[in-house]
């Protein structure tokens, strides 16, 4: 901020002042080094103390330039330190404005139920993406710890309606509820269905009995961390070159690969194309890895594999090359 630098630029001149005063007084005056140190701050502050020492003609002369600067330097600082003070709550002000409108224009989004690891991790794959999404956490720290990376919070109790509500549940497309107690998610599952039933709700799992009372509630899926964590220590173990490739499919580890899913509307140029028909391997450089209908997968599919309607291909290529055929599958 540039009222920042100003500031820090008139504490150093007025570092300077006192240090000039000080050796000053001393080397013009004869005083010792202290008196005259006492002599500049008490002159600075304009308490209006008597003089430490009578002052000779030269020192007089000497007090006036030290009064002009260092009174002068006081002032523009108190003047720069209100003018910061004013900025940051006006932007503080009109950032929350800010927000609070970006939120209200928020549509088919995802809404992440707490600022833990967990919510962390997935707000900066959905930034990636970009994917729109909103945070709901009570926990001012949590907030302001990564108010840098400029994403949509609310603060609040992501159980409590209203709070829900104010991130647009209606028009969401999704709700990770990752807060770090079952009992928590398990409430903000239940309320979340309740205002959107046709929500996807992906809920966090601490313990293994929590699993089945949070799908009751209505959560689509349920992802426990330690769960996840133990079976990919194992198979870093018993496969780790499986794990290395999964890792660059999904997270971009030096290599620019990527596993998406493509859905197949019913208008689209590929509903009715066999696989080699479509040419999507030959024309788009894309592999398909599986095909999800409804409830079955087929992975690895023949090269006369049919594609149907409402199909999802599990898919793998470089970025550009899924966006491209994502957009050729919408625009068809």
């Amino acid at each position: 901020m540039k009222t920042l630098r100003h500031l820090r630029t008139i504490g150093i001149l007025l570092l300077a002042v006192m240090a000039i005063g000080t050796a000053g007084y001393h080397y013009i005056e004869g005083w010792p080094w202290f008196d005259g140190f006492y002599m500049v701050v008490t002159t600075l502050t304009t308490i209006g103390y008597q003089e430490v020492h009578p002052l000779s003609h030269a020192g007089r002369v000497f007090n006036v330039f030290v009064i002009l600067a260092g009174v002068s330097l006081l002032l523009l600082g108190v003047g720069a330190l209100s003018q910061a003070l004013l900025e940051f709550e006006l932007q503080s002000f009109f950032g929350r404005r800010r927000m609070e409108r970006e939120i209200g224009r928020l549509e088919d989004h995802f809404i992440i139920c707490g600022m833990g690891r967990v919510g962390r991790s997935v707000a900066r794959e959905l930034a990636r993406k970009p994917v729109p999404f909103v945070f709901i956490d009570n926990s001012d720290s949590k907030r302001q710890r990564f108010a840098h990376e400029n994403w949509l919070a609310i603060a609040g109790d992501a159980t409590l309606e209203q709070n829900l509500r104010q991130a647009q549940i209606e028009r969401a497309r999704g709700l990770i509820a990752a807060t770090t107690t079952d009992a928590t998610n398990l409430y903000i599952v239940l309320t979340a269905r309740g205002l959107n039933p046709h929500l996807k709700i992906i809920a966090r799992a601490s313990e293994d009995a929590a699993e089945k009372h949070l799908l009751t509630a209505g959560a689509d899926s349920v992802v426990s961390p330690y769960s996840f964590a133990g079976q990919r220590i194992a198979q870093s173990l018993l496969r780790p070159n499986v794990v290395s490739f999964l890792d660059t499919a999904t997270t971009h580890l030096g290599i620019d690969l990527e596993i998406g899913e493509i859905h197949i509307t019913a208008g689209s140029a590929f509903a009715g194309k066999t696989l080699e028909t479509s040419r999507i391997r030959q024309e788009r450089g894309v592999i398909v890895l599986a095909i999800k209908r409804r409830d079955a997968m087929r992975f690895n599919p023949a090269p006369d594999e049919r594609i149907e309607p409402d199909d999802c291909l599990i898919a793998m290529g470089e970025p550009s090359q899924l966006r491209q055929l994502e957009q050729s599958v919408a625009s068809s």
